[in-house]
């Protein structure tokens, strides 16, 4: 796959002729590491020479987390020529330098008891990391899918190899999901075909080996704090009317179409890296600043945060503003936002900055109600004692003023905090759930209609459902496209890239997709006091599955078993007419 952002690679790298500071302006994921990268190459590792700013940011999705050489080589020039030189990259670079996805081939086995209980599974994983190791190449599937690998399933006995295969083509690396999607579909793929094989329903097989007993020690290590996988299939069943698709069928097929009805379950790892840094400051004018160490380029941090520390703090909504994406502003070691992290990371930052807020506050409001800092409590935006009360905005702005201040007190309400994760990458959240598609087939010509999705979603506590429902949405839509209609070709012979652009690469449309009903399932994380899991990459993981299976369903009577992603039409006339021909000629 292609990740392809709305905003293809563009760089500005502008030096100050007085200070001889650079500026390099270009849409990233967050963090420093632009910053750090120029000042490696340019500067000696003097960081406080280069300034990087991200503004409005059209997609990020994994490649936006990486380095790439045409950053360094524009301020590279901008240092050389001593002045501003600006790039702009077009779709056909995008296609042949940002980094590619998910280019792996899985051969895999899944054994069962009497009873249809998993006794073990193995996988062989051949990855394609391209011509050049980059940062995650060969991490993830080892890190990103061998987090999960076995999905939400009791596995007791697992084998798992991957080996990296280096190859002539563009590098592959992180990309939404970052090897989850991958080992989601591998075992999900197993446990469809063992519902086949085993005479037993799909539902029913998957409910037989969930997980139950938490935490679940997984075979790779981690541990699983919680969930209710069983919860999500029965919610998504019912919302998707699973146990009437045969009259539907039925009704289909007297329109010469063929329907079916597909389940996929999945379990993913978020959290990212295990540490970020958050700042907040109450202003003399009463408004609120977060300084972000995570970076928004379309999930909505402002709303989120802001809810987080108005709901705290008791401060209106829109007295708080969020800056980010500017390394003269954001906090020291910030790491940025990728891996479904910035919810758990960058919220319990602000909690915990908004809690060493209230006991600093508590201090001054005692000072100003002239009692002890033990007498005061704080809530719904005031500090109250026996003696009085004064709200957060009173005390915000008496620690503006030295003479209001308890003595040898530092002025203002300003707080970083750095989270750290206590069980570092281990301690992090596990979203879930089980998505069903409905799809209609067209046998003469292999065209797929997609006729409804349901994505039941265990994503811990949902701070805000109108941003989680985009979330999904988005998540859902990247995953049907993989298993729809994206597909990278090159040419067998020379190498040569085929689909690069998109008039050949079959980015998917409006009209691939039908309704999304997005519902929730939240059973709080108990590995952070938010209880969030985490959402942006969850939809990856549950679509491919639910859309293939949906569409084997409906080819099951014409006698095909299996055809790889991505189903387009051509594959599926073709699986079908293979399967006509292997029966006429048996």
């Amino acid at each position: 796959l292609v990740p392809v952002p709305m905003e293809p690679k563009v760089c500005t790298a502008a030096i100050d002729t007085d200070t001889g500071l650079m500026t390099v302006y270009t849409p990233h994921q967050g963090g420093n590491r632009v910053q750090t990268a120029v000042a490696e190459f340019l500067y000696d590792d003097d960081i406080d020479k280069v300034r990087q700013f991200s503004d409005n940011t059209g997609g990020g999705f994994g490649t936006r987390s990486k380095i790439y050489p045409e950053t360094i080589a524009v301020a590279y020039a901008a240092k050389k020529l001593n002045r501003t030189v600006k790039w702009s990259g077009d779709r056909s670079e995008t296609f042949v330098s940002d980094l590619h996805g998910r280019d792996q081939v899985n051969d895999a086995e899944m054994a069962f008891d009497e009873n249809g209980k998993v006794l073990g599974m193995k996988i062989l994983t051949h990855v394609n990391i391209g011509s050049w190791v980059t940062e995650n190449s060969c991490r993830c599937c080892v890190d990103g899918g061998g987090r999960i690998v076995g999905g939400c399933y009791d596995i007791p006995v697992l084998y798992y190899s991957c080996k990296n295969v280096m190859t002539n083509t563009v590098s592959t690396d992180t990309y939404r999901g970052a090897g989850r999607p991958e080992a989601n579909y591998i075992v999900e793929r197993l446990m469809q075909t063992a519902s086949k094989e085993l005479g037993i329903d799909a539902g029913e097989l998957r409910k037989r080996n969930y997980m139950t007993d938490f935490p679940y020690a997984t075979q790779m290590g981690l541990s699983i704090d919680c969930g209710d996988f069983a919860g999500c299939q029965d919610m998504a069943v019912k919302a998707a009317t699973w146990d009437t698709v045969e009259a539907r069928r039925a009704q289909s097929a007297k329109h010469g179409r063929l329907r079916g009805s597909g389940m996929g379950s999945f379990l993913e790892g978020a959290g990212g890296r295990p540490e970020e840094v958050m700042r907040v400051r109450f202003e003399d004018d009463g408004t609120v600043t977060i300084f972000s160490g995570t970076f928004s380029h379309g999930q909505g941090h402002a709303t989120v945060y802001s809810q987080i520390i108005s709901e705290k703090m008791g401060v209106p909504f829109d007295s708080i503003n969020l800056v980010q994406g500017d390394t003269d502003t954001q906090p020291e070691g910030s790491a940025g936002t990728f891996g479904s992290r910035s919810s758990q990371m960058g919220g319990v930052g602000i909690l915990r900055a908004c809690d060493a807020i209230i006991e600093k506050g508590k201090k001054i409001a005692g000072h100003l109600l002239q009692a002890g800092e033990d007498d005061i409590a704080f809530d719904a935006g005031e500090f109250k004692s026996k003696t009085g009360s004064v709200t957060i905005d009173e005390v915000a702005k008496a620690a503006h003023d030295p003479s209001k201040l308890p003595d040898d007190m530092e002025p203002e309400l300003d707080e970083t905090y750095l989270y750290a994760r206590p069980g570092g990458r281990a301690d992090m959240s596990f979203p879930n759930g089980c998505h069903i598609c409905e799809v209609e087939v067209d046998p003469e010509t292999g065209l797929i209609e997609m006729q409804a999705f349901t994505a039941a979603d265990d994503c811990g506590v949902v701070l805000n459902p109108l941003i989680v429902h985009g979330q999904v949405h988005g998540g859902v839509a990247q995953g049907i496209g993989q298993a729809m209609t994206e597909n990278l070709v090159y040419d067998e012979e020379t190498g040569q890239l085929l689909t690069g652009s998109f008039m050949d690469y079959g980015m998917p449309r409006a009209h691939h997709f039908s309704h999304m009903e997005a519902l929730f399932n939240p059973v709080p994380s108990t590995n952070n006091e938010l209880g969030v899991k985490g959402a942006g990459e969850a939809g990856c993981c549950g679509a491919p599955p639910a859309f293939v299976h949906a569409v084997l369903n409906a080819l099951e009577p014409m006698g095909v078993n299996t055809i790889d992603m991505p189903l387009t039409p051509n594959r599926v006339w073709y699986a079908i007419n293979q399967a006509r021909t292997k029966g006429i000629t048996e």
